[in-house]
């Protein structure tokens, strides 16, 4: 949702054929047609170019370099980013992946390797590094039973401290990265990140099956696999400056600030033109993101030709009628964008990277919600989703990297976000809706 402007313009183009169906109409400056259950988009993957970023300078300079892709889902095929934009309430959140040999852990793990909770007290020097000592031991010795939250092995985790003196396992820093592409590589880091002791083995979803990689509930106050971002950098984490501005940043439990540490968003309704950003527990590091900005908070996204999400939300309306209010939306990014500047002209966007508008409301108070893709062959449309403005909605967004085709599918309210999901059952969300009015097939090139 880089641009509500972009959706306009793309049904405008439309607007004479619409004009031909007695349903669609014209409202605020955009197209609507019919209230629909389900929305596909085929023919992705077609061989494609965009400009990636290869250095970002703190003059404010930013190079760029091409950067092609070609078939199944791409260029959403690598690294993607979860974006939401209140009025929302999110009340779970879960990543998956198909035949899966390295599941998430299990929801139940010993008491002193678990994921982190809204209850748990997170000490931000195990993050910045400054409670790191010379040879890497922590040199402010927490209490026996106070809670410690890491990353370790590209996983953030949390356990009881049992540190009783000389001996124990001790937590290390990790080096950072700017990882540029390019020969020149802007100075400094990623923010750092910190190791403790490795969780348990993860749960093997075998063939047939997709295997749950991440999971939020809001109810449970559980998120694993995942971390929660915004743009306030310089509070607690990420950088500030008058060239780029906010950078990414751990989001506060409300998310009305930054935070030192990662932790889990609270059960609340995010208020009206407020952020949020969700991607994968493992941080950028050693280049593994490609280029970066300096000192920001960086961590991979969610990989895979072939992914799945399941997300529980609603969007109640707040009746606010100021810059963006009461247009809540969820959307998906390519990665890259945030770890530069989401809002601004360093980044990939602009030449096509990849934008899915899966919820969106594009005027104020509007209880119909729009969902476009931005891209290479960019293309909206007209039917809509009905916004949840009271209750929540399950919705699953599938994308098959076989058919090079994006589903969003309306769920059943009795959906579970189990940790293993067969094959059949996802194939079932796909195909759920059976009237061909209410599923509809959009081709990226038609």
């Amino acid at each position: 949702m880089k641009c509500s402007c972009s959706v306009s313009a793309i049904l405008a183009v439309a607007g004479a054929v619409l004009a031909q169906d007695s349903n669609c109409y014209e409202e605020k400056g955009n197209w609507y047609c019919n209230s629909v259950q389900a929305i596909s988009y085929s023919n992705f993957g077609t061989a494609g170019q965009y400009q990636k970023v290869s250095y970002m300078g703190s003059n404010g300079e930013c190079d760029f370099a091409d950067q092609s892709y070609q078939g199944g889902m791409a260029p959403m095929d690598g690294e993607v980013s979860w974006h939401f934009r209140g009025p929302m309430q999110l009340k779970q959140f879960a990543f998956y992946t198909a035949g899966s040999d390295n599941t998430k852990r299990s929801l139940h793990p010993n008491p002193h390797q678990r994921p982190y909770s809204h209850k748990h007290l997170h000490d931000p020097k195990v993050h910045d590094g400054s409670g790191v000592a010379e040879g890497g031991h922590i040199a402010d010795k927490r209490g026996v039973g106070d809670w410690v939250t890491a990353i370790i092995n590209g996983q953030v985790v949390s356990w009881i401290n049992q540190y009783t003196g000389p001996g124990a396992a001790s937590a290390t820093l990790a080096p950072g990265n700017n990882g540029g592409d390019g020969e020149r590589v802007a100075p400094g880091s990623a923010a750092p990140a910190s190791s403790a002791p490795p969780p348990k083995a993860n749960v093997n979803a075998g063939p047939g099956q997709w295997g749950r990689q991440a999971y939020y509930n809001a109810d449970q106050g559980v998120a694993d696999g995942l971390v929660f971002l915004n743009h306030h950098g310089g509070q607690g984490s990420g950088v500030f400056d008058t060239v780029w501005g906010m950078s990414l940043s751990y989001a506060s439990a409300d998310n009305s600030a930054g935070s030192s540490s990662p932790v889990p968003l609270a059960d609340t309704l995010i208020p009206d033109n407020c952020e949020f950003v969700v991607m994968s527990n493992k941080p950028c590091l050693d280049g593994g993101c490609g280029t970066v900005r300096d000192g920001t908070v960086a961590y991979h996204g969610f990989d895979g030709a072939s992914k799945l999400f399941l997300l529980e939300f609603s969007m109640p309306l707040s009746d606010n009628t100021g810059f963006n209010g009461d247009m809540p939306a969820a959307w998906i990014l390519n990665a890259q964008i945030p770890r530069t500047v989401q809002y601004g002209n360093c980044s990939c966007w602009a030449s096509g990277c990849g934008e899915f508008d899966v919820f969106e409301v594009l005027d104020s108070g509007n209880q119909k919600c729009k969902s476009t893709w931005h891209g290479l062959k960019a293309k909206g449309d007209s039917n809509w989703f009905q916004r949840p403005i009271s209750g929540t909605k399950k919705v699953a967004v599938v994308f098959d990297g076989s058919s090079g085709t994006a589903h969003i599918v309306i769920l059943p309210d009795n959906t579970n976000f189990d940790a293993k999901i067969a094959e059949g059952t996802v194939a079932g969300f796909v195909n759920s809706v059976q009237d061909p009015k209410l599923s509809i097939q959009v081709a990226l090139d038609g």
